[in-house]
């Protein structure tokens, strides 16, 4: 390469690593990355033409048609190909500029290893082996291919059946060449009658004409010396490829190739629906489909099928070999459809399995039955400064019903940004107490605690509770007994302690009939701390709200009979049982502020029962929401210096933490400097990003709540914040760099009271998708209506911005598939009410299929 080709395969790389980094999510160049493409291909010049850029581009096509898990293969191997060209080169490594060269010796160490190991295993034919064998066994396979396949994490045969094509390219449409047409992608069958190499070094190439009674076309292989080797005149080939135009004639360049046989399900590389797998170093596209097809001829047939064939009828799928035959070399459109859907189905019911089958173990347990107290309910209710709402009324009859079953309760309770989930979960938190039980409120971070812990005590903190004796069985009944008669004069001193450390006044503690609730974070004095563990411990208080810090070892509740978890999605499944685990089978509710689709709600939350409070509280205004450009920023700020002035405050949310000189976006650090010295030096501005200390986040974080600071400038960081009342403008800058549901929490941060708050979207962006994301943020306030949009425009991973911790990855099945899933939910329900446990022989293998999915999605979690 010369300096020049390796400065723009530099750039080339930085973009491409960027945009991996970024999620995958087509948003880091304005016009998507297909465009960006486009345009550094038009003025990269000889870099462009360089065979490993090339094959790095083709790894790139129909982009915007990917998922994101086949965007990340693509980037993968597009930027592998680009460190290639850094790797071959004359200068070390070192000294070249590609985007983060690996270095060489571990690379070579690495080599010899997967050489030397492949040389000493015993080699067989394939019809020797078992689905299990690693592919190094694999008799007459070159070692270069087993260290490929392994470093895309394809060790056995197995692994190689379910290393599924990321897209296929339609080559079928054979011509006579008189008919080709320019700019389509097209197949010609004809003989070889000349080959040429012209050229030497880089600009080598090789010209290649192919005739037949209609005419004759010339194919063009770049830099590929050993093709003038491999074709021979005379010979017939097939040849597929995109008709391009130079100096008047068409031709084809650098098309697929292979000798003609005259079966037609004998191509593999020309002439059908081409896979195009997922591919690293060492793995070269022709060779490595050439293996895939070996293998999938030879094990396909053997794969036993976990589905026994009258559950397949029911289901109306492919049986399983067929389903992998066709989904790697598919006949048609309409069999590559139908290998879809068996294996996505296989996803989708292993899930539902898994979940129905947690559901049913939890359901099954001995749970604590709570007599509902309707008295102290409706003087709840009384207390409180707002009327219920229907969806919050009908809420807590769902979860007062499931208390009152012997069996534990396990609900989600989905409401959107300021529904008003909290009374809901206080009013179910107040019925374990009036019953002698515990609750704990587990939430993600320290200043959302506190904030629970706050807000509870004003709801309950007026509301008598009659003290009952806790039964020690479910079976027994509660009794009214006269606790304060049963304490002796320690442990009346330790409870009268207990209620100064929680700041409790003689009012609220109602002669020690009010609810006692606790905070438990990192803030207490460490005797302080001692105490409130040993008053839990002890039964002598009765609500604890914390963090993770709950889940530790030190925490020992002395009868926990209710668990909140709050924002959900931001804790792994593991978490949320280590806290149903500190009591006996207490009741669990869990709560989110994001509202998800139904079918992750059946995927990710399958074990739950669902309330939906699809209601605002009375008084709360709809939040005007408006798209600005970057120009118009002079307009926002008149806005937040009129807000300002009549005693508001304002978050100003930023994409970045710091400057960056690859994306052209305003940093927090940035944007907080300007506006504290240039544009508003006259008001209190604060910074709050991720990297700070979490104890000077909350500072900050507080210290805004109390209106010691007009404006706070931020990263996602305050997607999950505080409550702030008297915040009503949040300013999104970036505002395409962010997902529909993230946006919708951001713009949740205000409108928190009863004044009219506004949210400004800050974006230049001409990309499609993102102006269709901003366009219906703009459109509603309605964040059910908003999830469904964003899984449709996102998909599942990117709703969330990461994969749901401790739930399955999917390979085939789409998420927003409800009919399928739908499907599977049906068959995995028939499934279980015949063998709950699989224990039958017919049901062994997918007993084993579903044990090895979940302890898989588990370890990835």
């Amino acid at each position: 390469m010369t300096e020049v080709e390796r400065q723009q395969v530099t750039a080339l790389g930085k973009v491409l690593a960027a945009e991996r980094r970024d999620g995958c999510a087509d948003r880091v160049t304005d016009d998507g990355l297909l465009a960006f493409l486009r345009h550094w291909s038009a003025v990269a010049g000889s870099a462009a033409r360089l065979p490993a850029v090339q094959r790095a581009i083709g790894w790139l096509v129909g982009y915007d048609g990917m998922t994101f898990a086949e965007r990340d293969q693509a980037l993968a191997a597009a930027i592998e190909e680009l460190r290639s060209l850094f790797r071959s080169a004359h200068n070390p490594p070192e000294s070249a500029q590609a985007p983060e060269p690996a270095p060489p010796t571990p690379r070579r160490a690495a080599t010899r290893h997967v050489r030397n190991r492949a040389a000493q295993v015993p080699k067989h034919p394939l019809a020797e082996l078992d689905l299990d064998a690693q592919l190094e066994q694999v008799a007459g396979l070159d070692w270069r291919l087993v260290g490929g396949f392994r470093r895309l994490g394809v060790v056995t045969i197995r692994d190689l059946l379910y290393h599924f094509p990321r897209r296929y390219d339609d080559v079928r449409g054979r011509r006579s060449i008189s008919e080709l047409q320019v700019g389509a992608e097209e197949t010609v069958i004809g003989e070889v009658t000349d080959v040429r190499t012209i050229g030497a070094g880089p600009k080598v190439r090789v010209r290649v004409e192919v005739s037949d009674e209609t005419g004759s076309i010339e194919a063009i292989f770049f830099n590929q010396r050993w093709i003038a080797q491999q074709i021979k005149v005379g010979q017939t080939i097939a040849l597929s490829g995109k008709v391009t135009v130079f100096g008047g004639k068409r031709q084809f360049s650098s098309p697929r190739w292979e000798r003609y046989t005259p079966d037609p399900d004998a191509l593999l590389h020309t002439g059908r629906l081409v896979p195009i797998h997922p591919l690293t170093q060492g793995l070269h596209e022709n060779q490595a489909r050439r293996f895939i097809k070996q293998v999938i001829d030879a094990m396909a047939p053997r794969v036993p099928d976990h589905l026994p064939p009258y559950r397949r009828e029911q289901a109306q799928l492919l049986p399983l070999g067929e389903a992998l035959a066709q989904i790697h070399f598919p006949d048609n459109h309409e069999k590559l459809a139908a290998a879809r859907r068996r294996l996505g189905f296989d996803e989708f019911l292993f899930i539902q399995i898994g979940v129905l089958q947690r559901k049913r173990l939890w359901q099954q347990e001995m749970g604590l039955p709570f007599v509902i107290d309707t008295q102290v309910h409706a003087e709840l209710q009384r207390l409180l400064p707002f009327q219920l709402t229907t969806a919050q009324q009908r809420a807590i009859g769902e979860i007062f019903a499931d208390m009152q079953r012997p069996s534990p309760m396990a609900r989600l309770l989905q409401g959107d940004v300021g529904s008003g989930k909290t009374v809901v979960a206080a009013a179910a938190l107040l019925q374990a107490i009036v019953n002698g039980f515990q609750g704990a409120l587990m939430a993600p971070t320290e200043i959302l605690a506190e904030q629970h812990a706050k807000n509870l005590k004003q709801l309950l903190s007026r509301v008598r509770v009659p003290r009952k004796a806790a039964a020690t069985t479910p079976a027994e009944t509660y009794q009214q007994a006269d606790w304060r008669a049963l304490l002796d004069p320690d442990e009346a001193a330790k409870l009268a302690e207990i209620v100064t450390i929680l700041g409790m006044t003689p009012e609220e503690d109602m002669e020690g009939q009010g609810v006692r609730v606790a905070l438990l974070t990192g803030s207490l004095s460490t005797r302080e701390r001692r105490r409130v563990l040993e008053g839990v411990a002890r039964g002598e208080i009765d609500l604890v709200v914390g963090t993770h810090a709950l889940i530790t070892e030190t925490v020992q509740f002395a009868n926990l009979g209710l668990v909140v978890v709050d924002e959900q999605h931001r804790f792994g499944v593991e978490q949320r049982l280590r806290l149903k685990n500190k009591g006996c089978n207490p009741h669990m509710l869990v709560m989110t502020a994001t509202p998800i689709p139904r079918t992750l709600t059946l995927t990710i939350y399958g074990d739950l029962d669902v309330s939906v409070l699809d209601e605002r509280p009375p008084g709360r205004q709809e939040i005007r929401t408006r798209r600005i450009s970057r120009s118009e920023r002079e307009k926002a700020y008149r806005h937040i210096r009129k807000q300002v002035a009549e005693g508001r405050q304002v978050y100003v949310i930023c994409p970045l933490v710091e400057e960056s000189e690859k994306l052209d976006l305003p940093s927090a650090e940035e944007m907080y400097e300007r506006l504290q010295h240039e544009v508003f030096p006259d008001l209190r501005v604060a910074l709050l990003h991720g990297k700070m200390p979490a104890r000077e986040k909350d500072e900050v974080m507080r210290a805004f709540r109390d209106h010691q600071y007009d404006i706070l400038v931020a990263t996602a960081v305050i997607e999950v914040g505080i409550d702030v009342p008297n915040a009503t403008t949040i300013v999104i800058e970036g505002a395409e760099r962010f997902g529909l549901a993230q946006l919708h929490q951001f713009r949740g941060r205000v409108g928190r009271g009863s004044l009219q708050s506004y949210c400004i979207l800050i974006s230049d962006s001409d990309n499609q998708q993102s102006k269709e994301r901003l366009a219906a943020l703009e459109e509603t306030n309605d964040g059910f209506k908003l999830a469904e949009i964003d899984l449709q425009l996102r998909g599942p991973g990117e709703f969330f911005g990461t994969r749901q911790s401790g739930t399955p990855d999917l390979k085939m099945a789409q998420q927003g598939d409800t009919r399928l899933l739908a499907e599977a939910r049906r068959l995995a329900e028939a499934i279980l009410n015949d063998d709950p446990e699989l224990a039958h022989p017919e049901h062994e293998l997918l007993r084993q299929k579903v044990d090895a999915f979940w302890a898989e999605a588990l370890q990835a979690g």
